[in-house]
């Protein structure tokens, strides 16, 4: 096996930007060449709130992940995130004018492309519909229907949505960044490409994306994604409240959480004790760490209830079998499993990206924070390769994957109005 053509993923996240240059190798993992990470500042929630220091942070994470690559990046594959998005089960159906000839592909992704003329509200666009199961002339459970003979094809739909302007930010603050996006995806559904195995997809497992700003949720049973959903609350509030609990800087805030925090309160004594230096010549203020892990804890309960929600709201909370995996910069918390099966009774265990990645790579880049930007990886990887399945069939001439409505409006309206 050749090593495959090189693939970015840039995820635009809350807390950090982080572009991640990867291929797959000759042993079919994926070999991470470089990778670059500034600090996020123009993101908020998962959304961007300032075009240009967005831009800023995208080009240098862009520009480290070149001189670590030793490569020239063009092209990248972007998360979309927010709590703007959300998803609605759909049952779409076509009848076939001769039902003598086999189901083709092009049946299939006919009818795919008819879930994006679905009406949405005002300021709302279909980013993605995913095909759940198949029925043919009322036999359904059908996973994949090429080849079969029917008169009626139907199918039930995940169909996730957003609001246009959020994407629109997006796409501007890349091309203003002078590259091209080759997809819009879904973050939850990158972090499952990386941190998830196709055993778990089957049994029924819970996806949980702690980052800065969100907590993404993506439900699995059945190998099918059933559910979606994001929480407008991550790692930041919790800073927020230590900064305001313990009245200290924010900077201050954030370093006590990340050396120091834990999501049980249980699990500290309250003699361990630590010293903040004090701002102008005061003097340095102490904080102990059981009264900072009751802080953790508040907020982290609240958020692990959210996700309990949408499990429950799912309908699939008695066929997850896998239970919950965590991933992203908040699954490093310490504790957070115990807690998390606590409030949930669920097993629950941390995702880390490393299942599909090559030996050797940074030992930074097996954090959950990276579950994300390598999901990216592997999700452009897997659409270069199924293209060029495309290209090799000698008879049929090569057609791209359909994105649907929302990214080929999106493109069209830079494409027309050019990027100021």
């Amino acid at each position: 096996m050749e090593p495959s053509e090189i693939v970015v993923g840039l995820d635009i996240g809350t807390t950090k930007i982080a572009a991640i240059v990867g291929r797959r190798n000759e042993n079919g993992k994926i070999e991470i060449l470089g990778f670059g990470k500034t600090e996020s500042i123009g993101v908020k929630r998962g959304v961007v709130a300032n075009i240009d220091d967005t831009v800023k942070s995208i080009i240098g994470a862009v520009k480290e992940a070149e001189n670590t690559s030793e490569t020239n990046i063009a092209t990248v594959n972007v998360g979309i995130a927010g709590q703007h998005i959300k998803s609605i089960q759909y049952r779409g159906s076509v009848i076939r004018p001769n039902s003598e000839l086999e189901i083709s592909q092009n049946d299939i992704e006919g009818l795919t492309e008819n879930m994006f003329k679905l009406a949405m509200n005002p300021g709302e666009e279909i980013i993605d519909v995913i095909p759940q199961e198949y029925t043919v002339d009322g036999e359904s459970g059908i996973r994949q229907p090429k080849g079969m003979l029917g008169h009626q094809l139907e199918a039930n739909f995940h169909i996730i949505t957003g609001q246009t302007m959020a994407a629109r930010n997006i796409y501007k603050c890349i091309k203003k960044a002078t590259l091209e996006v080759d997809s819009l995806v879904l973050e939850p559904l990158a972090s499952a490409e990386a941190v998830l195995s196709e055993e778990e997809k089957e049994a029924g497992v819970v996806l949980v994306d702690i980052g800065g700003g969100t907590t993404d949720i993506a439900i699995f049973q059945d190998g099918i994604i059933r559910h979606t959903a994001v929480i407008p609350f991550g790692g930041d509030i919790i800073t927020e409240d230590i900064k305001e609990g313990c009245t200290i800087i924010k900077k201050h805030a954030e370093d006590l959480k990340v050396k120091f925090g834990s999501a049980l309160a249980s699990e500290n004594r309250d003699e361990e004790v630590v010293a903040i230096p004090g701002l102008r010549g005061r003097p340095p203020k102490e904080i102990t760490l059981r009264n900072l892990a009751s802080i953790i804890q508040a907020r982290m309960e609240e958020i692990i209830e959210h996700v309990y929600f949408e499990i429950k709201n799912s309908g699939f909370e008695k066929k997850l079998i896998a239970g919950i995996v965590l991933t992203g910069g908040g699954a490093q918390m310490k504790h957070i499993t115990q807690l998390t099966e606590f409030i949930t009774g669920m097993d629950t265990r941390i995702g880390y990206p490393n299942e599909h990645l090559a030996p050797g790579l940074p030992e930074e880049m097996a954090s959950p924070m990276y579950a994300t930007g390598i999901g990216l990886v592997i999700i452009g990887l897997k659409r270069v390769e199924k293209d060029a399945l495309k290209v090799e069939k000698p008879v049929i001439k090569a057609k791209k994957q359909p994105r649907g409505s929302f990214f080929d409006a999106i493109k069209n309206f830079f494409d027309e109005e050019g990027v100021n």
